[in-house]
């Protein structure tokens, strides 16, 4: 009788398949290979100043009561366009810019004028503000904290349609001007952030020197550094989760940031140094208020992102993917107009003024909306072994989010905020319970009718975890498709 060995039998067979799938994976990686080996990024960046050149009113502080009165540092916009050259149409431009945000009609306007001038659509282009306290109130944004008057108003439009014109050409610039490039990130570390919410600022210093502050912070310096093919430093592209808001005077100054971006400037000659807030809303520098504090802060997050630049960095290969959605974000409750009429009588101005706005809307018979278009993009650089995701976000988003991104996906996934659209305050399940400004009382001065319902958190999830899943279906169809090929 003839005795088969099963075991040695179905080994070969598995042995004999493995070999095939390893031929095949290795004709693909092969593939792969040659294509990396002929893809690669193209940069190009440009900059503007877009400090106002007449003293208008300055955004960020409801207890204003004049203009500007000149310049500490000068503000600046700040774009940087990638492309790899086997994706022309593919490519994005990240526009930096120093002021406190952007309401979503001029965002709009602006991404629109952009890509119609350079074939792209609008979500190909990303606006990131610094939200310093100590720029430019710019266009409706927080539109109810401000009583200004006719001349005032006419001042800010005038300086927004310089604003937008000026951000138009600088894209256009930075797209004509991409050359051959080398890219790679990493994470540095700078710790003068602090929460706001759980740490008294008078009593910072003494806690500080205890050891003893508390409540959620991120202390991660995300960093993007871009290279000329010999090597040299051309841009970095640098992050913080902290309020701009060491300064509160009457002087255009971009802040901490601002003095983070020159000093970088002047420790690296003849790169552009870029910055985009993370999930501070509700951390801020502390102490503050003194211009010294400023400069600090900026000397302290700049050598963070020297160490990171001296230290080890990961190459990103030529590879560039999007995915970018609105979400309807709901409110609360909308009150009625009875509501509205009682709040326009209110001995608090904000709460009267916000009451109006929705009163002159309810006359012009238009609905008040249930719900807020809400922006997110997750921007992907880099093939599998090296990948970066890098989270846009709009509004003013607190630590949690980072937090937990970090948590779920790991230190290769950033989490910008302040983009695209400042609409208002995004609160976690936590600081929306324990409400207080971020969570509740900011919706006043931003002149939303009510503030996020309370599982704001969960639908923003929701709307990354759905971007993320779209990032994922183009992978595995550019996979596949390369497999055919």
């Amino acid at each position: 009788m003839q005795i088969i060995n099963f075991n040695n039998s179905c080994n070969q067979r598995i042995w004999s398949l493995f070999s095939g799938f390893v031929l095949l994976f290795s004709w693909i990686s092969f593939g792969d290979a040659e294509s990396a080996e002929r893809a690669f990024w193209k940069a190009g960046t440009s900059r503007v100043k877009i400090t106002p050149e007449i003293p208008i009113w300055m955004s960020g502080y409801a207890s204003r009561t004049a203009p500007a009165e000149g310049t500490r540092v000068e503000l600046w916009a700040k774009a940087l366009a990638l492309s790899t050259s086997n994706q022309e149409d593919e490519g994005m431009i990240i526009i930096t810019m120093d002021l406190v945000g952007m309401g979503r009609d001029l965002s709009l306007d602006i991404r629109e004028s952009i890509g119609n001038a350079l074939g792209l659509s609008a979500d190909q282009i990303q606006l990131c503000f610094s939200h310093t306290h100590t720029g430019p109130v710019v266009g409706a944004n927080l539109r109810t904290m401000y009583f200004l008057n006719q001349d005032q108003w006419h001042a800010l439009e005038e300086y927004e349609s310089e604003l937008k014109k000026k951000v138009l050409t600088l894209a256009q610039e930075s797209w004509e001007k991409r050359t051959r490039a080398k890219l790679a990130w990493a994470n540095g570390r700078a710790t003068f952030g602090v929460n706001r919410r759980n740490n008294r600022e008078v009593n910072v210093p003494a806690l500080r020197r205890q050891g003893e502050l508390v409540g959620p912070v991120d202390y991660t310096v995300p960093t993007l550094a871009v290279r000329n093919p010999e090597g040299e430093l051309s841009a970095v592209v640098f992050g913080y989760a902290c309020h701009s808001t060491t300064l509160s005077d009457q002087l255009w100054s971009g802040d901490y940031p601002g003095y983070a971006q020159l000093e970088l400037e002047s420790r690296y000659s003849g790169i552009q140094a870029m910055f985009w807030a993370g999930c501070g809303a509700d951390i801020n520098p502390l102490p503050r208020r003194k211009p010294e504090l400023a400069e600090n802060y900026g000397v302290q997050l700049a050598g963070a992102v020297s160490r990171t630049l001296a230290g080890v960095m990961q190459p990103i290969s030529p590879a560039l993917q999007r995915s970018s959605q609105e979400i309807e974000l709901p409110f609360e409750k909308i009150p009625s107009r009875e509501e509205w009429n009682q709040q326009s009588e209110s001995s608090n101005k904000y709460v009267a003024s916000r009451a109006n706005y929705w009163l002159d809307h309810l006359e012009t018979g238009a609905k008040i909306p249930e719900s807020y278009p809400y922006p997110i993009t997750i921007l992907r650089l880099g093939s599998a072994e090296n990948r970066l995701n890098w989270l846009f976000l709009g509004g003013e988003v607190v630590v949690d989010f980072a937090i937990q991104a970090r948590s779920r996906w790991g230190s290769h996934f950033w989490v910008s905020s302040y983009t695209q659209d400042v609409m208002g305050y995004i609160p976690s399940r936590r600081v929306w319970d324990e409400g207080g400004y971020e969570g509740d009382t900011s919706s006043i001065y931003y002149g939303l009718p009510s503030r996020w319902s309370g599982d704001v958190e969960e639908w923003v999830w929701q709307g990354i975890e759905t971007s993320l899943q779209s990032l994922n279906s183009q992978l595995f169809q550019s996979e596949n498709n390369k497999a055919e090929q």
